[in-house]
């Protein structure tokens, strides 16, 4: 049997856009003579509908497309994903049609609900081996834990959450009633990595565990805004990988599929894979996708940057401009333009980067020539529009009305840091005018490591519609910035990479350094790891961590990071939307809630000081 997966690019409610790529996925699998089709998790809705799968219509909208879907099934079997309201209770299910009719609904057992998942929310899990019926327009279909006949082929179904169990996987139980093919429709967010974890846990081991084939299914791209979905779809067979796609594409949808044996799974056909999934370049495309996406799907004109000369702001410059070179290339210059309006002519992706990204370096009396040469170079380099202009006249400004309602001279001694934000918050209302002119998404800069301690200024360098880097930590991105350098050829960034991070915000005599404000940055990220992604204790933390580490110096910065990461709950909750890339995230919207008035962890922090 011809086995597939396909992958969608959908985009919440968009019913016209995401019928449409499904029966566009369906055609290219007929055309490929493909017998059996995955379709991912609510691709006829979207995965990210959040709250309107509670309404009545959604779910009766979505069953309105699945009928217009079930037409263009004639001589394929199909499994299709969306939302079935069944007397007031929502459920995820998996739909399989064949030859234009419906052979049943699959429920998901198991939903998510840690890290950037809310599925408890609006759906409920579905009890395993119950079957009921239900009518839908006039037609009896059953629905629940079932196993489907296509072709003389036992079919069953894991999806998304399922899969990763351990021990209530319903892959046992579907190994017991001896399927032949376990689908599993899927909308697995994007992480670093992740595909590998995918391909070794949920496929091979499942189909070696299984005796099966499986086949997984993903989303593709950015569908709603902060996840970026890859569109993985892999393929195995009893514990042997036969096929994987090439993730992250442009495409609205990518069909994958390859011959199977059933009875004799060596003379399966295997398909060699072309997929890169090294740490910084998989980074690299998924972030190109989720701004892809972005722009077009939020149909702004282009992207405003406030580019400092820093490592934050020189990080989402490239990661536009390689948006454009990998867009550009796998689209063609044609589609690429229409899509965003551009010159026709158009054929150079540096041009391509004048019209989508402005920039502007926005200097001080504190700002250095350093960071100014930097911005300008980098710009330059990938073809970006750049602006410069003084603030100084706006912060005198602001300064001055603050003195004379309070009748004293504000000093760095005493007003330290009310005089480093004003500087930052002056930047905002003309960066923001900036694209308000130019109808585009701002783009704002903070990076993980700033959102644990709070070491950004509010309705400052937070101001944004959006914050790509927001899910990553200082350290990587220092580390991906030397390799875009040397790997993907921007030399632009060659100034970049030999600055030492500051905010330039106290005067130059000062010498000021992030690491000096905060901490060495690769101390502050071990800590972020045991305190917030696995949720330790300061003395846990300490214990862990003292080693190798010296513990005068190490109980100071644990002190620290505790005291800061309380105290500044109130800016995590106002950062900018961001997109999820790394297993964790201090968003606190996807991944991380944290009270925004707490004790401060004043009494483990107490405990960690008498840790020797």
């Amino acid at each position: 049997m011809k086995i597939g997966g396909a992958t969608v690019n959908q985009i919440p409610l968009d019913w016209q856009n995401n019928t449409q790529n499904i029966l566009d996925a369906v055609a290219e699998a007929k055309r490929q003579s493909i017998e059996l089709l995955c379709l991912p998790e609510l691709c006829i809705t979207g995965y990210g509908c959040e709250d309107m799968f509670l309404s009545e219509w959604v779910p009766l909208r979505a069953w309105e497309e699945l009928l217009k879907i079930r037409d263009h099934c004639k001589g394929i079997a199909v499994s299709v994903g969306l939302p079935v309201r069944i007397e007031d209770i929502v459920y995820n299910g998996a739909c399989l049609i064949q030859d234009g009719k419906i052979l049943g609904i699959t429920f998901k057992q198991n939903l998510a609900r840690d890290g950037v998942h809310y599925e408890p929310r609006w759906f409920d899990a579905w009890k395993s081996d119950r079957i009921v019926e239900i009518e839908r327009f006039g037609e009896s279909i059953q629905v629940g834990d079932l196993i489907y006949t296509v072709n003389g082929v036992r079919v069953g179904f894991e999806i998304c959450e399922d899969a990763w169990r351990k021990k209530d996987r319903p892959g046992f139980r579907l190994c017991k009633r001896g399927v032949d093919v376990i689908m599993n429709p899927s909308a697995s967010h994007f992480a670093m990595v992740k595909s590998l974890l995918r391909e070794k846990e949920v496929v091979i081991e499942g189909s070696q565990n299984f005796r099966c084939v499986y086949v997984f299914s993903n989303l593709l791209g950015n569908e709603a805004g902060r996840m970026i979905y890859d569109g993985d779809i892999i393929i195995g067979q009893v514990g042997r990988l036969l096929a994987v796609n090439k993730r992250l594409s442009f495409d609205r949808f990518q069909v994958l599929a390859t011959e199977v044996n059933i009875q004799d799974p060596a003379d399966s056909k295997l398909i060699r894979s072309k997929d890169n999934k090294e740490r910084n370049e998989e980074l690299a495309q998924a972030v190109a996708l989720g701004l892809f996406d972005y722009l077009r799907k939020s149909r702004a004109r282009g992207f405003v940057l406030s580019l400092s000369g820093g490592a934050d702001s020189s990080a989402c410059a490239i990661m536009v401009a390689e948006m454009v070179k990998r867009a550009s290339s796998s689209l063609g210059w044609e589609k690429f333009n229409a899509q965003f309006g551009l010159d026709s002519n158009t054929k150079d992706w540096k041009s391509a980067v004048g019209q989508l990204l402005t920039c502007a370096y926005q200097g001080t009396r504190n700002s250095s020539e350093q960071t100014l040469q930097a911005a300008r170079h980098l710009a330059e380099s990938i073809g970006a529009q750049f602006h410069h202009w003084l603030i100084d006249e706006e912060v005198a400004s602001y300064t001055t009305k603050i003195e004379n309602a309070i009748q004293r001279h504000l000093t760095w001694a005493t007003d330290d840091i009310a005089m480093q934000n004003i500087q930052a918050r002056a930047r905002s209302p003309i960066i923001w005018m900036l694209a308000n002119v130019h109808r585009a998404v701002l783009l704002t800069t903070s990076n993980r490591s700033e959102g644990d301690v709070g070491y950004a200024t509010m309705d400052g360098d937070t101001s944004g519609s959006f914050a790509p880097i927001a899910g990553l930590s200082k350290v990587f991105i220092l580390e991906w910035l030397r390799w875009a350098q040397s790997t993907l050829g921007h030399e632009g960034l060659a100034y970049v990479n030999n600055l030492q991070p500051t905010a330039e915000l106290r005067p130059p005599d000062n010498k000021q350094t992030d690491e000096d404000d905060l901490m060495p940055y690769r101390v502050l990220v071990e800590i972020e790891t045991h305190a917030i992604e696995h949720r330790r204790s300061p003395v846990e933390v300490y214990r862990l961590m003292k080693a190798s580490h010296d513990r005068v110096k190490l109980k100071a910065h644990i002190t620290k990071f505790f005291r800061l990461w309380a105290a500044n709950q109130w800016k995590r909750e106002r950062l900018a939307p961001a997109f999820h890339l790394d297993d964790i995230n201090v968003d606190p919207r996807t991944w991380c809630r944290f009270p925004i008035l707490s004790s401060g962890f004043a009494d483990e922090l107490n405990k960690l000081q008498a840790e020797t």
